[in-house]
């Protein structure tokens, strides 16, 4: 039997992604309801069933249709947060490992300080002056978690900057910023991917978190960290007001950490050695 590239871990958290992607983009047309304002008390609080698969919550709203516009704001925070990290970590990372010395020293020392302060801590501290709301909540997840790839980046080209054809590249006369876009980013990118595709889930889980604790996508807006929010006090009562968007958090994160781990697989020429 053919064995596919990547393994299960690659198709099965592709096929989550993609299908949280789509019902992201596909949202208006798979939404029986308006998730904020087709609100009925008279269906308040329904448990799941053939009208409302999802039930309703304590608004008479549909779980359904929140769940899943709630996709699309989930998805848009983990994306725009981690590529504001990535474009920070990146950056830093990349010139630190090629310019060394004090620059390296500046860099290192903050990735350094970083990584010592629970990213969401300092979450919290960015949204209690900035306030809450998505742009507030990609700036402060954006700026918490971009150690990681900062890290990843330095250490990557300090291992790459004395290859032959970086050597080749400043006999041409390559200027510095030429040699670091052109030569080296694009001999890292694999490991850079798999970090980014994990700091999705991450962002994600944070979003909730917040939305939560009240920091975050403040109510009506559907988000599944607010659903959890208004839910709390009736878990034990009505249950379906958390287990559904408490299961949306779950399989996507679980597909982006799969998505990760096989992306892993595929772009790591160890394992690729190791698999021919």
């Amino acid at each position: 039997m053919i064995r596919l590239k990547g393994g299960t871990s690659l198709w099965v958290g592709g096929a989550l992604v993609v299908t949280a992607i789509a019902v992201a983009i596909a949202a208006p047309l798979i939404a029986p309801t308006d998730p904020v304002l087709d609100a009925n008390l008279m269906n308040a609080e329904i448990p799941p069933g053939l009208e409302y698969i999802f039930g309703t919550d304590a608004q008479g709203r549909d779980i359904f249709s929140r769940i899943v516009y709630g996709a699309r704001i989930s998805l848009t925070v983990g994306i725009a947060s981690q590529t504001l990290n990535s474009l920070i970590g990146v950056s830093l990372g990349l010139t630190a490992g090629y310019w060394g010395g004090w620059w390296d020293d500046i860099v290192s020392g903050l990735t350094n300080l970083m990584l010592a302060i629970p990213s969401l801590i300092f979450a919290l501290a960015i949204m209690a002056i900035l306030g809450p709301g998505l742009v507030s909540l990609v700036t402060a997840l954006g700026l918490t978690s971009w150690s990681y790839s900062c890290r990843l980046a330095r250490a990557q080209v300090l291992s790459l900057k004395s290859q032959g054809y970086v050597q080749a590249a400043r006999i041409l006369g390559y200027g510095d910023l030429r040699i670091m876009f052109t030569q080296l980013l694009p001999n890292i990118l694999g490991p850079l991917i798999v970090i980014a595709t994990l700091g999705m889930g991450a962002a994600i889980l944070a979003e909730a978190a917040l939305s939560f604790l009240g920091l975050g996508i403040r109510p009506p807006f559907p988000s599944w960290g607010s659903m959890l929010s208004e839910a709390r006090d009736q878990i034990n009562t009505v249950p379906w007001l958390s287990v559904f968007p408490g299961l949306a958090i779950f399989f996507t994160v679980l597909g982006l950490n799969l998505l990760g781990d096989g992306l892993r697989d595929v772009l790591d020429p160890q394992a690729t050695a190791r698999r021919s």
